[in-house]
């Protein structure tokens, strides 16, 4: 247990400096902002307490949310994202791969899946954080361009980060 703990605790300190060092600083037209950080929801066990996640959810979104001076809005998203987390591994995965210990990955579940189950999600964290930081639906198109190109990039980054770690 104690060190399920210590490797979560370690991977959510490393994603949010990760986020806070590197992604925050890369200007990528304007349009795209990878933000990585939203994999350490993606990454918790299966059998993670809805209280936890969704406090973890909070937690991650205002650590980010400190950094970044953006007053609640990755909070937000990253409650909501972590809220939907149940909904979209029932819709995506087996009840008996559920019911394994261990935590979504692109080794344990395959490519395809993991590629799925992360656009699905980073679609809707994205989705509600610019929604919430336009704070309108006049340039409701634009904004929608952002969401999908900042998925696209987000995504890619988190299967790069996640191929790193499969063991051979």
């Amino acid at each position: 247990m104690g060190k399920g703990v210590l490797r979560y605790a370690g991977l959510f300190i490393l994603l949010i400096l990760l986020q806070v060092v590197v992604f925050n600083n890369l200007q990528l037209s304007g349009y795209i902002n990878p933000y990585i950080y939203v994999m350490f929801i993606l990454l918790l066990p299966y059998e993670i307490s809805g209280w936890l996640l969704l406090g973890l959810g909070l937690l991650t979104g205002l650590t980010v949310d400190t950094f970044m001076n953006t007053i609640g809005m990755h909070s937000s998203a990253t409650l909501f994202m972590a809220f939907l987390r149940p909904y979209v591994l029932n819709l995506f995965t087996d009840r008996e791969d559920m019911d394994q210990k261990g935590n979504p990955s692109m080794q344990v579940n395959g490519l395809v899946w993991f590629i799925k189950y992360s656009l699905v999600l980073v679609f809707m964290h994205h989705l509600s954080l610019f929604f919430i930081e336009s704070f309108t639906f006049t340039g409701f198109f634009l904004t929608l361009w952002r969401v999908i190109l900042s998925t696209l990039a987000t995504t890619a980054f988190i299967l790069i980060l996640e191929s790193l770690t499969i063991k051979k």
